[in-house]
């Protein structure tokens, strides 16, 4: 046996020595159920249920995908009680919703978690008609600022190794103090993630003010182009008005890079315009019949229908 190995076995007999299963449980719990009254449960569709939990002032947030604008929203308090539920915003390029239950309100608001890191324990509540729904795990990813398939930044990148079913999706995920590390979500082949409590303080802060955040927007349909010579995103329409078309875009133009940088097609351009791009002017590197060419565009905000 290698010396490492011999380390390794004798650190970890060390830790199991300290480790005391029964009161780490009644930590577990007992943390779970301080949190359990600022986590409701939301009748999204038949038979289908989320979870959201108190940002502040009677507001909530939970997960934006999980919410369909066309139907009207319960909600299923602490204790079993029904109430309305009203959507203030939400924020499909982070993932986002700010909802305000009817005559219900938690006065306790989480503070963010400290010293995050991969490996760090985890545990995740949400609620279920009425009772607290609670999961353990360990926060298996931890790394830089990322943008959404939206172009939505998100503050870091944070994976989640917990048992979760589609009712934790717009849970708190919390650290073993009860800081908020932040709010579920079910990425690609359903994978738990965690959209960090800095973006959801900042997402939610916006909401509330304006019920919506501004996303970038150039009024141009593309398609991918992937040839042996050239890859990129061609025009495909303009929208009449629209930045692109203002800029002297054509039908037919392909776009290769975007401030110098490869552009590879459509989505690679729609991470780009988020709601920081609004307002800026970009340089696009643009292939037109064979001959290549730069343009200035301004960045503009979506319109909201």
């Amino acid at each position: 046996m290698k010396f490492r190995d011999i380390w390794a076995t004798e650190a970890q007999e060390a830790i199991m020595a300290k480790f005391n299963l029964p009161d780490f449980s009644r930590a577990v719990a007992e943390l779970a159920a301080k949190a359990a009254p600022s986590v409701i449960c939301l009748n999204v569709h038949p038979r289908h249920t989320t979870s959201a939990f108190h940002w502040r002032d009677g507001l909530y947030v939970t997960a934006e995908e999980g919410i369909d604008t066309g139907e009207e929203l319960e909600a299923t308090l602490p204790g079993g009680t029904a109430a309305k539920v009203e959507l203030l915003g939400r924020d499909p390029s982070t993932g986002i919703a700010l909802v305000k239950p009817e005559g219900h309100s938690s006065s306790h608001s989480f503070a963010s978690a400290k010293d995050i890191a991969a490996g760090a324990f985890a545990v995740i509540v949400g609620g279920s008609g009425g009772s607290p729904l609670v999961a353990f795990g360990m926060v298996s990813e931890y790394g830089p600022s990322w943008r959404s398939m939206r172009g939505g930044l998100i503050d870091h990148r944070i994976g989640l190794a917990a048992p979760l079913d589609g009712r934790f999706e717009g849970a708190a995920a919390l650290d073993t103090e009860g800081g908020l590390i932040g709010l579920v979500l079910f990425g690609p082949r359903r994978r738990p993630l965690v959209i960090p409590a800095e973006t959801v303080e900042r997402t939610a802060s916006a909401l509330r003010e304006k019920g919506h955040i501004a996303r970038g927007y150039l009024g141009a349909g593309l398609h991918p182009v992937h040839h042996s010579s050239i890859r990129g995103a061609m025009v495909m329409s303009l929208d009449e008005g629209g930045p692109a078309r203002a800029a002297g875009l054509h039908l037919g133009d392909i776009v290769t890079a975007w401030n110098g940088e490869e552009v590879h097609g459509p989505r690679d351009m729609i991470r780009r315009l988020g709601s920081d791009s609004v307002g800026t002017i970009v340089t696009l590197a643009i292939v037109r019949g064979g001959e290549q060419r730069d343009l200035s565009v301004t960045v503009g905000s979506r319109p909201m229908s």
